[in-house]
């Protein structure tokens, strides 16, 4: 049974890794190349994305009005999240050393890039960042604490869940007291897979 979910969950973190290549591949498709996290449209794209650009003032125009009267509702949500991306890179710092695990590098979370997008007014821009910074901390978040779950309490849960985070094949069975007692320490220590 432990093999069989472990393998499941190897295979979905496989399947994951194939569909982001996947949906990363339109460099060729939309004639732009990255570089050292720059983002560099073939001549004659960026004037062809320019003619895209919807003017502000018809951006508000055309918008639902509730969008926009919810707007700083969402708006909201900036300050607890560079409250929370603060918080968590100190315990991440402090924390991580001391107990032997590797850190989550940040810059792999959270990615800001759609700014480059010359078919973007200024506040689609300005959303485009948002949402950027937003999801790639509550990735960044994620991974933190799947670490610190596997350090401090690394057993599967016994009631079923929608969501398992890719430390959790390392867990060790729910009920299973003698081989908590037995593997606690190595499976403390398994972050083998994670990029140093």
């Amino acid at each position: 049974m432990e093999d069989r979910l472990t393998e499941i969950l190897k295979g979905i973190q496989k399947l994951e890794s194939q569909l982001i290549f996947e949906l990363q591949k339109g460099e060729e498709e939309f004639f732009y190349k990255v570089h050292k996290k720059r983002v560099r449209f073939e001549r004659g794209i960026k004037a062809k994305h320019r003619l895209l650009v919807k003017r502000i003032r018809d951006y508000f125009k055309e918008a639902p009005v509730l969008n926009v009267l919810t707007a700083p509702i969402i708006w909201s949500i900036i300050f607890p999240a560079v409250f929370m991306d603060i918080v968590i890179s100190f315990y991440q710092a402090v924390c991580f050393p001391i107990y032997g695990i590797p850190k989550v590098k940040r810059k792999n979370y959270i990615v800001i890039d759609r700014h480059y997008l010359s078919y973007l007014n200024g506040v689609e821009k300005l959303n485009c960042a948002y949402c950027g910074y937003v999801n790639g901390l509550i990735g960044y978040v994620q991974e933190i604490a799947a670490r610190t779950e596997q350090y401090w309490c690394p057993i599967k849960h016994a009631r079923k869940t929608r969501f398992v985070h890719a430390r959790y094949s390392e867990f060790l069975s729910y009920g299973d007291g003698e081989g908590y007692r037995k593997n606690i320490e190595s499976v403390r220590r398994k972050f083998d897979d994670v990029e140093q």
